[in-house]
C-alpha cells in the first residue's frame, strides 16, 4: 500500500483526510519496520498522548461541573489509558492498516495485533492529525472516535495500583513495592511479568504487555487474593 492509498483508506474508515500524507504513514510505522532513524511512530505517540489528554480534560471539565479534581483524574484516566486507545484502534480499524503498510517488510505481523502497539499507533495518529489540521480538527476527530465513551456512564473505579496502595496505607502497612520479574519475546513485543510485595505480608504477580499494565495486573491479583473489590 503506497502513501496515498493508505490516505484514501484512512479517509473511508475515519472521515479525515491527509493533506500530509508522510505524517499518516509515519504514525502507522512501528519501529520494527522502520527503515532507520526516526522514520517510525514513537515521537508522534509522545506528542498524541498530550494532545488526547488535553482534548478529553477539555470535555470533562465541561461535562462535569460539579465533578471534583479527584473523580475527574480517575475518569481521564479510563479515556486515555493504553486499552481504550487500542480500542479505538480497533475501530478504526488501525492494525489491517498497519499489516497492509507493512507489507514483505513485517518479520512479525502479529505485532500489529498487540494492545500495546495498537495504542500507540493510536496515539500518533491522534498527533498526525494535530500536525495536519490543527487542534480544531484534532479535537473533533478525537470527540468523534471517542463519543461512545463520552456518551456512557463511565465506571471511575480507581485503578488497582492506587487502591492497593489506599489499602495498604489503610492498614498501616508499608507502601506496595514492584519489581521485574521476568521479560520475555522481542523487543518490538514483549511480554513483562510484575511483582508487587508489600513488607511483611504478601506478594502477587501479573503478566501484561508492558510493564505499567503488568504492575496494575499483579495489583488487582493482590487486591482479589485479599478479597479487596476495586
Amino acid at each position: 500500500m503506497n502513501e496515498s492509498q493508505l490516505v484514501d483508506a484512512f479517509k473511508k474508515r475515519s472521515g479525515y483526510g491527509f493533506k500530509q500524507g508522510f505524517l499518516l504513514s509515519r504514525a502507522l510505522t512501528h519501529s520494527s519496520i522502520a527503515s532507520g532513524g526516526d522514520h517510525h511512530n514513537e515521537r508522534l505517540e509522545f506528542l498524541g498522548d498530550r494532545v488526547l489528554a488535553l482534548v478529553i480534560a477539555e470535555q470533562l471539565y465541561a461535562k462535569f461541573p460539579n465533578s471534583s479534581e479527584g473523580e475527574m483524574a480517575l475518569r481521564l484516566n479510563t479515556m486515555v489509558r493504553k486499552e481504550t486507545c487500542a480500542g479505538v484502534a480497533r475501530d478504526l480499524g488501525l492494525d489491517k492498516l498497519m499489516k497492509s503498510l507493512a507489507g514483505k517488510n513485517a518479520t512479525n505481523p502479529d505485532v500489529f495485533d498487540s494492545q500495546n502497539v495498537l495504542g500507540d499507533a493510536c496515539e500518533a495518529v491522534l498527533a498526525a492529525v494535530y500536525l495536519d489540521g490543527g487542534l480544531e480538527k484534532a479535537r473533533k476527530f478525537i470527540l468523534t472516535a471517542w463519543s461512545p465513551l463520552l456518551a456512557a456512564d463511565i465506571d471511575i473505579r480507581k485503578d488497582p495500583k492506587s487502591a492497593l496502595q489506599e489499602w495498604a496505607l489503610g492498614k498501616g502497612l508499608a507502601t506496595p513495592v514492584y519489581s521485574e520479574v521476568s521479560r520475555q519475546g522481542p523487543d518490538h513485543a514483549p511480554t513483562f511479568v510484575m511483582q508487587v510485595k508489600i513488607e511483611n505480608f504478601g506478594k502477587q504477580t501479573g503478566e501484561a504487555t508492558s510493564k505499567r499494565a503488568a504492575e496494575q495486573s499483579a495489583a488487582e491479583a493482590f487486591l482479589k487474593a485479599e478479597k479487596v473489590e476495586l
